[in-house]
């Protein structure tokens, strides 16, 4: 269905985006003490993949955000566990495990919405 492409864009982008609002408050979750470390880049980047989410899930284009966002998601899961990314991914985006086994969960289920919900 076309409403579920749409729909599981509108949630992620909503997500992300308060995501990357809480990862500029010093919270326990999101931020650089945080279980899941961010920064400022890793903040705008949600910021920006949220609001892209929820644009294009009012249009209903959810479709290629969920699968642009779920191939993202999986190969960000992908080089967080090699470790000479790990150390470049950390510096520069304060990526952790607890990010990229969330980066990689994320991403499959974005790809598993794109590839079998109707387009």
């Amino acid at each position: 269905m076309r409403s579920t492409q749409k729909t599981f864009a509108m949630i992620l982008g909503l997500v992300l985006l308060l995501v990357g609002i809480l990862g500029f408050f010093a919270n326990p979750i999101v931020g650089e003490t945080g279980i899941f470390t961010t920064n400022t880049t890793h903040n705008v980047l949600h910021l920006l993949a949220g609001l892209i989410g929820l644009y294009v899930g009012t249009k209903g284009k959810g479709p290629g955000y969920n699968g642009t966002i779920g191939w993202i998601g999986v190969v960000l899961g992908i080089l967080g566990f090699i470790p000479a990314l790990t150390v470049m991914l950390g510096q520069y985006l304060m990526i952790n495990t607890a990010i990229t086994v969330l980066h990689l969960v994320i991403g499959i289920v974005a790809l598993l919405v794109y590839y079998t919900a109707e387009k």
